[in-house]
């Protein structure tokens, strides 16, 4: 009988499969692994290890530009490209401005603006209280300010990874305070838009998901954002936009 041969043609396959293996594993320590809850791990992370169900990626900027976050408290290790740290901040767009110095900041005075009746003031003057506004979201009338969100049209968070993060900071405050990227919307509504740009997420109102995608779309060629970024939009606006039209008829 010939077994030698066998038992070495057996031991072959088993080194080839074992060093296959070996690469796999190799391969996958060395990505960066997003948790179920959106933490982004990089192998120096003290969480790596315990990571077990995630989703890949081939480093860290990926990760948060796909809508990641680092874990608090955890600075990545030097050897991190530092263009792959930059994590998105809200304290990056600054806050809400008041540039005529009346104590109404950008907020308030587009609740005033868009009010469709005399707003109420609060005792300073400086905070709208009530009014009537319909929200383009969900086509709702509100009579409370404390009912609604001031939303930024094209999220800041959503900016960042397409581009606002080469922007100044004199630009990222501009844009966060600028009323073309602003609409007074239901607060639930818009906490449940989040970050999420048109590809995940359009207004409940089907009537308005044209007009949000065309306001968006301007938006992005106001500013510099990635021009990928606008032809994707562009993209989703006319085929949206078509089946409106479609179902209006």
């Amino acid at each position: 009988m010939r077994v030698a041969p066998f038992i070495i043609t057996l031991l072959a396959l088993w080194l080839t499969s074992y060093s296959f293996l070996a690469s796999a594993q190799t391969s996958v320590d060395d990505v960066v692994k997003q948790s179920q809850s959106g933490i982004c791990h990089t192998p120096s992370s003290p969480y790596y290890d315990r990571t077990k169900r995630f989703t890949a990626y081939p480093n860290l900027k990926d990760c948060l530009a796909d809508g990641g976050r680092l874990p608090k408290g955890y600075k990545p290790a030097a050897s991190a490209r530092s263009d792959e740290v930059k994590a998105y901040q809200r304290s990056a767009f600054g806050r809400w401005k008041d540039d005529d110095d009346d104590c109404m900041n950008t907020r308030h005075e587009l609740l005033a603006r868009l009010s469709s009746v005399a707003v109420t003031l609060s005792e300073d003057g400086c905070r709208v209280v009530r009014g009537h506004w319909l929200d383009p979201y969900t086509g709702r009338s509100f009579l409370s300010a404390d009912d609604l969100d001031v939303d930024h049209l094209v999220p800041l968070k959503w900016a960042w990874t397409h581009g606002a993060d080469r922007w100044d900071r004199a630009q990222r405050e501009r844009f966060a305070n600028d009323p073309i990227n602003l609409f007074a919307v239901d607060d639930s509504t818009n906490r449940r838009k989040g970050a999420q740009g048109p590809m995940d997420w359009l207004p409940p109102n089907q009537a308005f998901q044209c007009q949000y995608l065309t306001r968006f779309q301007r938006v992005l060629r106001i500013y510099s954002f990635q021009a990928a970024a606008r032809q994707r939009i562009d993209a989703q606006r006319q085929r949206v936009c078509a089946e409106t039209t479609v179902a209006e008829r």
